[in-house]
């Protein structure tokens, strides 16, 4: 099909048309991410998720004391680990920078009024 200037208007529009749909089927079929479905991990599974791989008799030290999210059924002796609950563990567990701790104690500072000559 050969474009002549005559024709070139009605041309650019059909190619706009047919862009217009391309982009209407592709946008239908996007999907929208799945979020993350959270996973159950037993205490040999947690072992090995977890960065510094403890032992298992560490890991029970761990929750004979508390310091580590688990559930336990009434009436069961298994223990299971939520693995959104133990991510937040880990975070909770994380250390400041210098950076962070001077922006807030200057953030308290200014907020107080004080200055460094009191």
């Amino acid at each position: 099909m050969d474009i002549t200037f005559d024709f070139l208007p009605q041309a650019v529009s059909q190619l706009y048309n047919k862009v217009e749909n391309i982009e209407r089927l592709l946008l239908g079929q996007r999907t929208e991410p799945q979020p993350e479905q959270d996973t159950w991990f037993n205490i040999v599974e947690l072992s090995n998720y977890l960065p510094d791989r403890p032992s298992v008799p560490t890991l029970y030290g761990r929750v004979h004391f508390k310091q580590i999210p688990f559930h336990k059924s009434p009436g069961q002796k298994k223990l299971r680990f939520l693995k959104s609950e133990i991510d937040e563990w880990l975070k909770e567990g994380r250390k400041k920078t210098f950076a962070e701790t001077e922006a807030e104690a200057n953030q308290y500072i200014n907020k107080k009024g004080l200055t460094n000559g009191r």
